[in-house]
């Protein structure tokens, strides 16, 4: 969430930021209108509150002097004010609750490093690493060679659940179990904290991170109140929720695996076959709090945090930085890492690596101390990144290290997590 002083202040900057991102809309008239009448209602009050205490003082004094008449009608004088008082503190809680809900629609300002951009065909290329295979005999796709190896099942999990989910047998849920662990023991091994989290969050928690109110329709509830989270990162970062953390403490890391749940209501016919784009997922996230000087530093270390986990096992990558309409509501700005996968013959997201500056903590109210720098706290600085999404690393595996035979070579980094086994083979 932006601060309203900013708003106020830099709304033509906020105009340019909204255009930038293409479709993103605030009603500038409108703020300013709940900006204008909340300061006249604070004018107003304070005048009333000194008035009458001015006539609360007299009242006395015309009691003294036996003016029975004028002390009753300053009493009544002051009772109106009481009433007047109490209906503009009333409208005011009314227009800066509009306020703060406008204010809480408007996206994050991207950084001025951002690239200026239509859509994901603006992201420029930063990086590649890896050299996409070249195959002696005809490839096949993750959802064909997945099923004819028995490890993906995708009938019954559309029969259990419904579509856009799957089921993993045998060796198929042993390399999802192998690939969290791997990534969790990749990501603590350089000083990440691991966290196990619920699966069941609330509003405040959901609103903190941005997922509330604008993107509701992408999210499954559970009840009126409860949602299943669509990240963990709604959940790491909500930890330090209204709380003040110490400057020594910075930067913190944390990591954690956990389902995540959406409805992907606005991306129909998009990646339909396969496990790319599905309602249930299980990722590895990444979620640092740094301080302001420091999260710049942060976002790299934290996109190179991701591309070790695809260098580790061998997969060729690259990475883009989101151009201003496509970087995501909350973001200041992104790098998107991106999976070679045979089937599309393209690169496709396995992570996306975000600063969100102060967006986020203002949101959520995290703060920290820092005495020997400044006086009173300072909002922190939150990041977040995929390290990395589980089912799409397994379909990159699946078809980079597809044999001619049918079989699949399990990438070295993950033969003691398989329990030594080196080839996946036909199940039945």
């Amino acid at each position: 969430m932006l601060d309203i002083k900013f708003v106020r202040e830099n709304p033509d900057a906020v105009d340019a930021a909204c255009a930038s991102r293409q479709n993103a809309h605030w009603d500038r008239e409108r703020f300013f209108e709940l900006d204008s009448e909340r300061r006249q209602i604070i004018v107003e009050v304070e005048g009333l509150q000194a008035e009458r205490n001015v006539v609360s003082k007299q009242i006395g004094q015309l009691m003294r002097e036996g003016k029975r008449d004028e002390a009753e009608a300053a009493k009544a004088a002051v009772a109106a004010n009481k009433d007047r008082i109490t209906q503009l503190d009333e409208r005011r809680d009314a227009v800066e609750k509009e306020l703060f809900d406008l204010v809480a629609g408007i996206p994050n300002i991207p950084d001025a490093s951002v690239p200026y951009g239509a859509d994901d065909s603006d992201n420029p290329e930063v990086r590649r690493w890896g050299t996409p295979r070249e195959f002696d005999f005809d490839a096949k796709a993750h959802w064909d060679l997945g099923p004819e190896l028995g490890i993906i099942d995708f009938d019954r999990g559309v029969k259990i659940a419904g579509s856009r989910f799957y089921v993993l047998g045998g060796m198929g849920a042993r390399l999802e179990r192998a690939l969290i662990s791997f990534m969790i023991d990749l990501h603590t091994k350089i000083g990440f904290k691991e966290w196990w989290l619920p699966v069941i969050t609330n509003q405040a928690t959901l609103f903190g991170t941005g997922q509330l109110p604008k993107f509701e329709e992408d999210l499954y509830h559970v009840n009126p109140d409860l949602y299943l989270i669509p990240t963990a990162e709604v959940m790491l970062t909500n930890l330090h929720r209204d709380e003040v953390l110490d400057a020594s403490q910075l930067p913190l890391w944390y990591t954690a695996f956990t389902p995540c749940f959406r409805e992907e209501a606005g991306s129909a016919g998009r990646d339909t076959r396969g496990i790319i784009r599905v309602h249930e997922f299980d990722k590895v996230e990444m979620v640092k709090f740094a301080t302001p000087e420091d999260s710049m530093n942060q976002l790299e270390s934290m996109t190179a945090e991701a591309e070790e986990v695809l260098k580790v096992l061998g997969l060729p990558y690259r990475v883009v930085t989101l151009c201003t309409g496509d970087i995501g509501f909350s973001a200041c700005k992104t790098y998107d890492v991106e999976v070679w996968l045979p089937s599309y013959n393209a690169y496709k997201e396995i992570s996306s690596c975000s600063n969100c500056w102060d967006f986020q903590a203002r949101r959520a109210n995290i703060k920290y101390r820092d005495p020997a720098n400044f006086k009173g706290t300072r909002l922190v600085h939150t990041l977040n990144g995929s390290g990395l999404a589980v089912g799409r690393t397994m379909a990159a595996i699946i078809e980079n290290y597809q044999n001619a035979d049918g079989t699949i070579t399990v990438p070295e980094a993950l033969v003691p997590y398989m329990g030594g086994v080196e080839v996946i083979r036909p199940e039945g």
